[in-house]
């Protein structure tokens, strides 16, 4: 019983660590109009910034996601907490664009380190037989950690002083703790290889997993890229169609999103893989129709919903993607399949994001974000009704 507790203990303490990290991703999110009025840029360039962030993380999941199975997890999470702490550095000097480019991709590295060896180390870290219950606690570090970064970061630019400053300072002291408690976990990989031995993975798809990998990249492109649009332009959306200035609103806004992927993620375990995808598509399309009439009519409520179930249908969609790809994978080429669809993923918050940002100019905000919403429709309305005559077979 004991050994449980301690067991417990330390796959939650793990868990902390894993939010604090994944927070600062997002915690930039409602402080975007704060630095449009500070260096004077306008819509394409707060895309362009977020961006950065997916090509970092797409960067260090291609070079070094697997590092952690070489030399240990402590020292690969230690050097995603060394890139979140510079990232905070980065947003705390800023004075001009260049400052948050580098905070951008100090941090998108730090989330591409944490997030396979994170998600592994805290069910290493669990009693024997906790399975299960490791994965939530996994997965809602993960997901619960995006969202309580903008939550954070609105709430003290609205109600406390220096509003680009203050979130990046009280992260920099989370993430110090977080390294302390980390140095004091135990390490799980038990025969540890140099660094040298570290090599970049390659991207494959072996021929029985490219049915089903077609339709789960799609849903995986397309619930990312609707996270994309909301993280980086919803709350200028919020301040320019619907006068809502709070921001402690718009990082509410935002978090919700990630809120309701988290439990999307966790209903496919009762849902299950094969309808998962196609409800995910389904959830996925309707909150690209809300976030349309949020655009066409400029109601906050059909933008909370869109957030609420466009969110949700990432997470059912997303999850059951992971599943349905992991299981139709031989074993010997799983990690680099699954590397694959969060390539495929993680594209999706940054070309799609970008586009926008280009057509906000000759067209406008809405305008941008209906074209936006229609590829993303026709995207996700084809994968579906692939997985509706072809539903996938797969291991949870």
């Amino acid at each position: 019983m004991d050994a449980d507790r301690g067991g417990w203990r330390r796959c939650l303490l793990g868990g902390a660590v894993f939010a604090v990290c994944m927070a600062g991703t997002t915690l930039p999110t409602p402080l975007y109009s704060l630095y449009q009025e500070k260096f004077g840029f306008g819509e394409l360039i707060v895309t362009v910034v977020y961006a950065v962030y997916a090509f970092g993380v797409i960067g260090a999941l291609l070079l070094a996601g697997n590092a952690s199975d070489a030399v240990g997890r402590r020292p690969v999470l230690l050097a995603g907490l060394g890139f979140a702490a510079a990232s905070a550095v980065c947003f705390l000097c800023a004075t001009g664009l260049g400052w948050l480019y580098a905070g951008r991709l100090a941090s998108g590295l730090s989330a591409g380190l944490f997030t396979g060896a994170a998600t592994v180390y805290v069910m290493e870290l669990a009693p024997p037989g906790g399975a299960s219950r490791a994965t939530f606690v996994a997965t809602a570090a993960n997901m619960g950690g995006l969202g309580c970064g903008p939550l954070l970061a609105g709430v003290l630019a609205q109600y406390a002083a220096w509003p680009l400053y203050l979130p990046f300072a009280l992260h920099l002291a989370l993430v110090a703790g977080s390294a302390a408690v980390l140095l004091l976990l135990p390490e799980t990989v038990r025969e540890r290889r140099p660094a040298v031995t570290v090599r970049p993975q390659r991207p494959g798809l072996p021929p029985q997993v490219r049915a089903v990998f077609g339709p789960a990249a799609t849903a995986s492109f397309v619930g990312f890229a609707l996270f994309g649009v909301f993280t980086s332009v919803s709350p200028a959306f919020l301040a320019q169609s619907l006068d809502v200035h709070d921001h402690a609103v718009s990082g509410l806004v935002v978090a919700l999103a990630f809120f309701a992927s988290t439990a999307g993620q966790l209903a496919v375990g009762r849902v299950g893989v094969a309808r998962s995808l196609p409800l995910g598509c389904a959830g996925l399309f309707a909150g690209l129709a809300l976030l349309a009439g949020a655009l066409r009519w400029d109601l906050l409520l059909l933008v909370v919903l869109s957030a609420l179930v466009g969110g949700g249908g990432q997470g059912l969609a997303f999850r059951g993607a992971l599943s349905a790809v992991a299981g139709a994978s031989p074993a010997d080429r799983r990690a680099s399949v699954v590397s694959t669809l969060f390539v495929v993923a993680y594209t999706g918050i940054s070309l799609p994001v970008i586009g926008v940002g280009v057509l906000v100019g000759p067209i406008g905000l809405e305008g941008a974000g209906l074209v936006f919403i229609a590829c993303m429709a026709a995207l996700v309305t084809t994968a579906a009704a692939y997985l509706l005559r072809s539903p996938v077979r797969a291991r949870t």
